[in-house]
């Protein structure tokens, strides 16, 4: 009919994968047909390795990059173009000459915003049909909906002002329980939502994936720069001194250039320090948008690491406990008191060492670990803190690793 939908399972529950699957029915629906998918940066990677995983017939095309080309007769070739928001943001004047059979947003509450210009863009675009993708499509407010639906199905809620005065509010500052239910009728027939609540019996006990990071020109650069310094470094002493002897040297360069993935400013300790960090601000997303009312739990082997969270946490207005090393038995006790009991306190920044073992913190079932430890053992032992008896929900664990780094390797 030409309608699009809104696919907004719970986060967990598969819907990258549904949608590849939908992906290779279209591919052998509408023969000769191209996909576009646009995503955050940090989950570009992500839909490249599913679909190899799942679908590796499907053909896909990544545009991304500073080197990208474009032209009509090259995505002609490829069933799936995957990009990002960003780039559509650049590239709409190229991108909306494509006619695409499907446009499909992944975590499309990145459009919520209908002034955002990224909105404005995607508006252009041009496609025989549309899906949007996303846990929270209402994130603060029903207004959050709008720009969703009016890229998804234009008309279907009015104009922006029609719905302002009909349903936003109404609802949002009135609290009408009639105009709830009148706008839930209105996008019912077009969303698919499945909570865990209601697939549970379908669930393994424990999700672990890779929540890939990608870092910008800056964080990028600095990483650079240090690596083919170490390299220089090394190399040398290998070649003057032999390996044996160069250990440490090698140990202190994986150190290193790991810290920096996390952040610049655990290795360049001055007051011009890089101020940016992926992994960070990736930490503020999830908590914000994909976690809804669950409880997480971050763990880092640097206490320094934890520090500079906790300080974008306070700025970003998010409610948090924190436990390390340095904290006494009772001060360790107040910390878990209050995450367990505290309904606004939604994340725990945990150090690996100081909070791997001997905690139990069955509230939390999403469990993040900021940079990958030498030992696939303490890491397990740290997503157990929330993965163990009395814990009557399923667990998601997510590895945070820096693309093209030495945390891939």
């Amino acid at each position: 009919l030409g309608w699009g939908g809104c696919l907004a399972d719970d986060m967990g529950l598969g819907k990258t994968l549904q949608t590849i699957s939908f992906l290779q029915y279209l591919k052998d629906r509408h023969h000769g047909s191209t996909q576009l998918v646009i995503c955050p940066t940090s989950l570009i990677f992500n839909w490249e390795s599913e679909i190899q995983k799942f679908c590796p017939t499907l053909k896909h095309f990544t545009y991304y990059g500073g080197q990208r080309e474009f032209s009509n007769t090259h995505f002609e070739e490829y069933d799936v173009v995957l990009t990002t928001y960003g780039v559509v943001r650049n590239d709409e004047d190229l991108l909306s000459e494509f006619l695409w059979q499907y446009i499909i947003l992944d975590e499309s509450q990145a459009i919520k915003n209908p002034d955002a210009r990224v909105t404005k863009s995607l508006k252009k675009l041009r496609s025989v049909n549309r899906m949007i993708i996303s846990g929270t499509p209402v994130q603060n407010n029903t207004g959050d909906l709008f720009a969703q639906f009016n890229f998804l199905n234009p008309g279907l809620l009015g104009s922006r002002e029609f719905f302002n005065r009909e349903f936003a509010t109404p609802i949002d500052k009135l609290g009408s329980k009639e105009k709830t239910a009148q706008l839930r009728k209105l996008i019912y027939p077009f969303t698919l939502r499945r909570t865990k609540e209601q697939v549970a019996q379908d669930l393994p006990d424990k999700t672990i994936s890779v929540l890939w990071c990608t870092m910008d020109a800056e964080q990028r650069a600095f990483y650079n720069e240090y690596r083919d310094r170490y390299k220089t470094r090394l190399l040398k002493k290998i070649d003057e001194e032999g390996i044996a002897k160069s250990g440490l040297d090698v140990l202190e360069a994986l150190l290193r250039l790991r810290q920096i993935c996390d952040h610049p400013a655990l290795v360049k300790k001055d007051d011009n320090a890089l101020s940016s960090s992926v992994k960070i601000e990736e930490l503020i997303r999830e908590v914000q948008e994909n976690a809804g009312e669950h409880k997480v739990l971050i763990f880092s082997q640097f206490t320094e690491m934890l520090h500079l969270i906790r300080d974008q946490f306070e700025d970003a207005g998010i409610k948090y406990s924190y436990l390390d090393g340095s904290l006494s038995m009772e001060k360790r006790r107040d910390e878990v008191g209050k995450f367990n009991e505290d309904e606004s306190v939604r994340a725990f920044l945990i150090s690996l060492k100081a909070g791997g073992v001997g905690l139990n913190l069955t509230v939390a079932d999403y469990v993040y670990i900021v940079d990958p430890w030498w030992n696939p053992a303490a890491e397990m032992q740290a997503i157990d803190r929330a993965h163990r008896i009395g814990q009557k929900r399923k667990v998601f664990a997510y590895k945070m690793i820096c693309k093209d780094s030495v945390e891939e390797k």
